[in-house]
């Protein structure tokens, strides 16, 4: 395959930079582009191994900007655009849903207009736009319910999730009537290095270390369904090689888990990475288990979020099927491997609890 010429949006956020990190190492003669508008969960510093490589350019950019996504397609000659750029946290589109209206549904209408313009309109070529989507698009599955699958009916229940539907129909929309050469993955919920910690697992890390109470919602019977980023970023590296134009993939882990199961695990993981290494106490005199103390607890049951969808499950047997592709980390591995990066990377979210990644 010849080089590609990539657009990476997001990639300074948590799932973009993983894949940015491993598309350099593994295509170092492609030339990668990130643009990240570097709102608060974009992180400079994540993509410093790949700032010295000639291959590579940041771009502090805004997604909603027409002309200055044209230029960049124009003039770095862009012939893959791999979406990330989202706003992707439930409880802050509870919050506050104008601006994930105006970066997931907004955001994407720009870039595929942008795309249009430039790849079928002014300068013909062959070209593919990838769209990263969310299994939260599906709605919630009851306990004995199928996974979802890509044939599933969309049923959205957050404002962050009815974004996200509404972008994926945007981009079906751009290959029907324009042309434009697309492919869709909608993935489970992902975790790993460099996550923003909001989310479950690395808040849940972060509060152990710092000996903080762990909250979580309602009864924590909630389930999700687990993937490692690496293998996200892998499936879609996947699909951009060998899908077919037109088609939405669902990546899953296969790791089902109640969200009560995922804290007390990582309890227990704490727990053993201080017993067998004395300089962690050292480390972090905060956490409880450097006194001996059970990190479970720390655990405090807290009021549900509104629409709190019960279940997600993703049914990854097409792209097994079509692509041979199937997510290869337990979650056991996984987890324990994540909780050791930020044991071993704590100025990365120290800075982020203190604000001073922003600097």
């Amino acid at each position: 395959m010849s080089a590609r010429r990539l657009l990476v949006t997001g990639g300074a956020g948590f799932i973009g930079a993983n894949f940015v990190h491993r598309w350099c190492a593994r295509n170092p003669g492609d030339r990668v582009v990130v643009v990240d508008a570097l709102t608060y969960a974009g992180n400079r510093a994540t993509l410093r191994s790949v700032d010295d490589k000639p291959s590579f350019r940041f771009i502090h950019g805004d997604i909603t900007q027409l002309t200055m996504m044209q230029k960049i397609l124009r003039e770095e000659a862009i012939d893959t655009v791999v979406h990330f750029a989202a706003e992707s946290h439930v409880d802050r589109s509870i919050a506050g849903p104008g601006e994930f209206v105006r970066t997931n549904l907004v955001g994407t209408w720009t870039l595929l207009e942008a795309a249009r313009c430039e790849w079928i309109e002014a300068r013909p070529r062959p070209h593919r736009f990838h769209h990263v989507s969310t299994d939260e698009v599906y709605g919630s599955l009851g306990k004995d319910d199928a996974a979802f699958s890509e044939a599933n009916r969309y049923d959205p229940n957050s404002p962050y999730a009815a974004s996200k539907a509404g972008s994926d129909h945007l981009v079906r929309a751009y290959l029907h009537t324009y042309g434009l050469q697309v492919t869709t993955s909608n993935c489970s919920n992902n975790y790993g290095p460099y996550q923003f910690p909001e989310k479950l697992i690395p808040l849940m890390i972060v509060n152990l270390l710092a000996g903080k109470e762990l909250p979580v919602y309602g009864d924590g019977l909630n389930v999700r369904d687990w993937l490692h980023v690496e293998d996200h970023c892998a499936g879609i590296e996947r699909i951009l090689e060998h899908g077919l134009v037109g088609e939405t993939y669902n990546v899953g882990g296969g790791n089902e888990w109640r969200n009560i199961d995922v804290v007390r695990e990582l309890c227990r993981l704490v727990n053993e990475e201080f017993a067998e290494n004395s300089g962690l106490a050292h480390q972090f005199r905060d956490c409880v288990a450097s006194n001996g103390g059970s990190c479970a607890d720390q655990i405090r049951f807290v009021r549900d979020r509104p629409g709190h969808d019960r279940r997600y499950a993703i049914d990854g047997s097409k792209l097994q099927r079509e692509l041979a592709f199937t997510a290869s980390t337990p979650f056991e591995i996984g987890l324990r491997a994540t909780l050791r990066w930020y044991l071993d990377n704590e100025d990365w979210w120290r800075a982020i609890l203190d604000g001073s990644y922003r600097e």
